[in-house]
């Protein structure tokens, strides 16, 4: 138990310190607690999921512009393919909330509207492992009919994600 004690709350950021004095008969004591606040993520799996379409939007459309294949249609191609495997597992981050809350229809609905990410991400994979460019172009035109109305703003701040993805893909 504590005697004569004067609490002290004191404020710094987002932590809250409550510092307790006590004078016991011996010595004095200095009771520190540090309460700390809920952290929330802001950039949850829904956005994530946003930003990688959008960036294959762009990559598709900046591959499009290409009249022959080179390095920089590589690093796109390789692009897509990351970013849609990147998306498939946000897919599966997304489902896992509604799996515990006991939505088993919503998150097999959701899983079936999205498959297409994975398996389109990888044979787009293995076609620019291949430098098969048809079967990328065709796969291109298949993820085009997926994502026809994802809009890109013209002043958008995803940048080239794509610079170097091909090595990253080997």
């Amino acid at each position: 138990m504590l005697l004569n004690a004067e609490r002290l709350l004191l404020r710094f950021h987002s932590f809250s310190f409550i510092i307790t004095s006590a004078e016991l008969p011996s010595f004095p004591v200095i009771i520190l607690e540090v309460l700390l606040s809920r952290v929330i993520n802001p950039d949850g799996a829904g956005k994530e999921r946003s930003r990688l379409v959008k960036s294959v939007v762009l990559a598709m459309r900046e591959l499009m512009r290409q009249s022959e294949p080179d390095e920089h249609s590589r690093d796109l191609a390789a692009y897509i393919a990351l970013a849609l495997l990147q998306t498939h597992e946000t897919i599966e981050a997304s489902v896992g909330a509604w799996e515990k809350k006991g939505y088993w229809v919503k998150a097999d609905r959701f899983r079936m509207e999205w498959a297409w990410a994975e398996r389109i991400g990888k044979q787009i994979r293995e076609a620019v492992l291949n430098d098969d460019w048809a079967t990328i172009a065709l796969m291109i035109a298949q993820l085009g009919g997926k994502l026809n109305n994802v809009d890109v703003p013209i002043r958008h701040r995803l940048g080239t994600p794509w610079v170097g993805a091909f090595q990253q893909l080997k």
